[in-house]
């Protein structure tokens, strides 16, 4: 589709209809996003500790450090 062919009444008319509701939608469902990725950060920086110290992914599990 070629930008020349899009009709821009039909952009405006849409834009118009948009709804504050969707934005506060969309936000409310971020904490959820941030804390899966809070904890992928955490868990990322805990196999690069695992890693440092030498141990093997097997070695950390058979010593609890991953579940």
């Amino acid at each position: 589709m070629s930008i020349n062919s899009l009709d821009h009444d039909d952009m405006a008319n849409v834009s118009s209809k948009w709804d504050f509701t969707d934005e506060v939608d969309t936000q409310q469902r971020r904490p959820g996003k941030d804390l899966k990725s809070a904890e992928a950060r955490r868990r990322i920086e805990m196999l690069r500790e695992i890693r440092e110290s030498g141990l093997t992914i097997e070695e950390a599990k058979e010593l609890g450090l991953l579940h």
